[in-house]
């Protein structure tokens, strides 16, 4: 008798959706990438709240189904990426067991009983996922972006199922090499950009800037990502004291994050800075191609080694100017012409006077820098999802669709 071939390419991440986090971002895109190479791709994720209790999702948890419209536009995904959210109802993460634990319901029960069954390949940043996957049989690859000084178990890595594992940064591969990863199983591979940031939003452009330029003001310096210390956020709201002629706007960021940087531009007697915390991906693609620069500031220590700089293919292909800070995860891209000044980290002199300069000499386009425009055109999520699956056995992939 035939059997059919298991179809689905199984995503999953650990922790509810949509929530403003760079992860995220980063792991909705990858997933949406795979099912634009057409792919079946699931992504599944735990579900909390009213429809955890709904007994016809407790009976068939897993039940891919047409993506939301929150997650499209809040991740400016597409359709052909399928969703499960997998109901995790009372006491499931409020009561602070093992067995009551989101991440372990999901990888030891819903995976092995629901999932597994219809599952061809998996694709996770939690390793206890990933971990499961091989345990029941199934191939896996595994992203990995952050240093952790925690050895990997060598009965997983190197099981024939462990296809690859995935990083941004060469100093994160070589750590992860030097917890036992088999050399030849991890490869470092850049994050990608949003197809959406390709495209032009002239009228939309236009009303960013009529909204953010206040008091005269007719240059703008942008900024997109997490408003940490060592993103920087404290040196650019230096670089935006010492040049009161130019709006700089923060695009992101939680909202006690955006208050701490608020209340800390009025302690400097900043008011050319604003902090417009999180915005959907919709908006974030005009918004970039309304700068006049697009700041990319960082500070030198241990992040600096291995932090993805996920926005900054986003930037590329808006087309606009780059300030950017010298780092080791950047030094690759020093020679090309994508990036229009480069500082060293720490120094709000040095980054003043580069996007005084770079406001000079690279006026603004309404259809952007074609330098930076065509550099990025080789990082698109579905080129990386490629390049990630050229390390699958063709025979462990599933048929597309």
């Amino acid at each position: 008798m035939k059997t059919t071939k298991p179809k689905h390419y199984i995503y999953f991440i650990k922790e509810e959706l949509p929530l403003p986090e760079a992860h995220l971002v980063q792991s909705t895109n990858a997933a949406n990438a795979v099912a634009n190479l057409g792919y079946s791709t699931v992504l599944i994720y735990p579900e909390k709240g009213r429809e955890a209790l709904n007994p016809v999702n407790l009976i068939r948890p897993f039940q891919p189904r047409q993506i939301p419209e929150k997650l499209v536009r809040y991740y400016n995904l597409q359709e052909k990426l399928k969703v499960s959210p997998l109901p995790m109802p009372f006491p499931i993460d409020y009561i602070k067991t093992k067995f009551t634990n989101s991440n372990t319901i999901a990888s030891k029960y819903y995976f092995r009983f629901h999932i597994l069954p219809t599952t061809q390949i998996v694709h996770s940043r939690d390793w206890n996922f990933i971990e499961a996957a091989v345990k029941n049989g199934v191939p896996a690859i595994y992203e990995h972006h952050h240093h952790e000084d925690k050895p990997f178990a060598q009965e997983i890595v190197k099981n024939p199922l462990f296809q690859i594992a995935v990083t941004v940064g060469d100093t994160v591969r070589e750590s992860m090499i030097a917890n036992g990863m088999p050399p030849e199983k991890v490869v470092k591979l850049h994050n990608g950009y949003n197809r959406l940031f390709m495209e032009r939003h002239p009228e939309a452009a236009a009303e960013w800037r009529k909204k953010l330029l206040k008091n005269g003001r007719e240059k703008l310096v942008v900024y997109a990502g997490a408003l940490k210390h060592f993103k920087g956020i404290n040196v650019l709201i230096d670089v935006a004291k010492q040049l009161p002629y130019v709006q700089f706007v923060c695009a992101g960021g939680k909202e006690e994050e955006v208050i701490h940087y608020q209340q800390l531009a009025q302690e400097k007697q900043v008011d050319n800075i604003t902090f417009l915390g999180f915005i959907l991906q919709q908006e974030l693609a005009s918004l970039l191609q309304a700068a006049d620069i697009l700041a990319h500031p960082h500070c030198s220590g241990k992040a600096a080694t291995f932090t993805s700089p996920l926005k900054l293919f986003d930037y590329f292909a808006s087309g606009t100017p780059i300030v950017a800070t010298r780092i080791p995860s950047l030094t690759e891209f020093e020679n090309t012409k994508a990036i229009d000044a480069w500082c060293n980290p720490d120094s709000a002199a040095e980054f003043t006077a580069s996007v005084a300069k770079v406001l000079e000499t690279h006026p603004r386009k309404i259809n952007g820098y074609s330098d930076s425009i065509d550099f990025v055109k080789q990082f698109s999520w579905e080129k990386r999802a490629e390049k990630i699956l050229s390390y699958v056995d063709e025979s462990l992939l599933p048929v597309r669709s």
